[in-house]
Formats: C-alpha cells, structure tokens, sequence
C-alpha cells in the first residue's frame, strides 16, 4: 500500500522547512529508524526517521526546496 509521508511540525513555530539531502533513493527499502532525509529550519537541521519499513516510492521535494508543515514529501510503500 503506497502511503504519502508529510512534513511533519518539529518545533512549535515552525511552519517550513528545506530538505537538505535525502538519505534514500527511489526503489532504495528501508527500516524503521532509518534516515529518510535531513531538513534545515531557521534554528536547526534535523534527521527525519522512517515511521515503518517499506520502499522509497517517489521523492516530491527535491533537495533544496521547501516544504511546508503538512506538504507531503514522498510517497513510500510498506513492507
């Protein structure tokens, strides 16, 4: 089953954020725990952890972009 993965909010003020580099690429599995990608705020940068095992999918912001609280950012299928 193919599951779109948002942005979620780290800090309480933040609203945005940019990918920094992804850790994994299209077709790539991965476990629960692993790195899916980094992220940069205005105060710090952050490893975002997969909630589950599963594939990399699809990446839907590229490093260097921002994204918003709630944006979706890949789609992952689960193991």
């Amino acid at each position: 089953m193919k599951v779109w993965l948002k942005l979620a909010r780290i800090g309480m003020t933040m609203e945005e954020a940019t990918i920094v580099c992804w850790r994994v690429t299209p077709g790539e599995r991965f476990k629960t725990g692993d790195i899916l990608y980094e992220i940069e705020t205005e105060k710090v940068t952050n490893e975002v952890e997969a909630p589950g095992d599963g594939t990399l999918v699809e990446i839907l912001v590229p490093e260097g972009e921002v994204a918003q609280v709630g944006q979706d950012v890949c789609i992952v299928e689960g193991a």
